[in-house]
């Protein structure tokens, strides 16, 4: 039986620095599957996720120009390699510009976050230096493929080809990552087939990306940002522009559907992904079905929605909702049945609401 309370702490470097502090401020639903991951991945997924976040912060400060951005990421990510010995990054520069208090304290902790990933072991300080150059790859994609977000003008993939490299390098990476860890932490996975868990694994963070990228569209087009591929824009008769007008809703809709069943595809190889756990490692399957089931709710909200366009009515799953997922897992989570048909009823739910 698996017990949800009291999770045991992630370490330390040193006062005032304290990983799980952070974690908590900075993490937000995260920090839900970080609590029920077994002890082992606590730390290095943990600190995984803060260096991405702090990479993302910089890449999302939008008070100071993107090529200064870009620049400061190709520093933060020469000081993840080198240590902290050469840490140089203008975390100053960078958090005085954060309305965020916790993300304010996040760069300015990034001296001993760095010196807690020299700390990790050889398998383990690869695999995490190896997504974030992945996920920061993924930053620098943003910031040269689309205008300054004061600019006015909007900018968008231009085909579907571009959407998935673009998904790989800031999701689906990090299924790749998880995957390779969670095997090097958890003898129970040794009977798995490596390269479809890999796979599988990608295919899981892609569809989460590909979940928020529907989700936070009304959002993204007003900093400039279209992920919606020219090529489907043009061939429904729109343009990324016309997106910002909720009144065109109706007319985008057969984008929103073939988006949505793409993500569904993807949800199947998440959800094989977390049937193929086996069914002892509870606090494992746990932390794959939590983000599985509400990204399955958010895009049933979304298919639901005639209004998915209008920034003033975001689509999203609220906090009541999530907590009774979360109750309603622990029992299921070890039935493949229980599962199996949870999943199917999802998928049926969404496909009835977006045909």
């Amino acid at each position: 039986m698996i017990r949800m309370t009291n999770p045991a702490p992630i370490s330390t470097v040193a006062d005032p620095f304290r990983l799980d502090d952070l974690l908590r401020k900075i993490a937000r639903s995260f920090y839900l599957t970080l609590k029920v991951l077994p002890a082992a991945l606590r730390e290095p997924i943990g600190l995984a996720y803060l260096l991405a976040r702090a990479a993302d912060t910089i890449a999302d400060t939008a008070l100071l120009a993107p090529d200064i951005r870009l620049r400061h990421l190709q520093a933060l990510r020469a000081n993840i390699h080198g240590g902290a010995g050469s840490i140089d990054i203008g975390a100053a520069l960078f958090s005085n510009r954060q309305g965020n208090s916790a993300e304010r304290e996040l760069l300015l902790h990034l001296a001993p976050a760095i010196i807690l990933l020299e700390k990790q072991t050889d398998r383990d300080r690869q695999g995490i230096r190896r997504v974030l150059d992945t996920l920061i790859q993924g930053m620098v994609i943003d910031l040269s493929t689309f205008p300054d977000e004061h600019s006015g003008q909007i900018g968008a993939l231009q085909n579907g080809a571009e959407l998935e490299n673009y998904i790989y390098h800031v999701a689906g990476c990090v299924g790749e990552f998880w995957t390779h860890i969670t095997e090097a932490h958890t003898p129970a996975l040794s009977h798995w087939d490596h390269a479809r868990q890999v796979q599988q694994g990608i295919r899981f963070g892609k569809a989460l990306q590909l979940t928020n990228i529907l989700r936070d569209l009304p959002r993204d087009l007003r900093i400039g940002r279209c992920y919606l591929p020219l090529e489907d824009l043009t061939r429904a008769g729109l343009t990324p522009q016309d997106l910002l007008n909720p009144a065109h809703a109706l007319h985008a809709r057969p984008l929103l559907q073939k988006w949505i069943n793409t993500a569904l595809e993807y949800y199947h190889d998440a959800e094989a992904y977390t049937l193929a756990i086996p069914r002892r490692c509870l606090r494992l399957r746990l932390a794959a079905l939590w983000p599985i089931l509400i990204g399955l709710h958010t895009l049933a909200r979304l298919a639901n929605s005639h209004d998915w366009l209008n920034p003033q009515r975001p689509v999203k799953v609220n906090r009541a909702t999530v907590y009774r997922l979360l109750a309603l897992s622990i029992p299921a989570a070890g039935s493949n049945i229980l599962l199996q048909r949870w999943f199917a009823t999802l998928h049926r739910d969404i496909r009835s609401r977006i045909a």
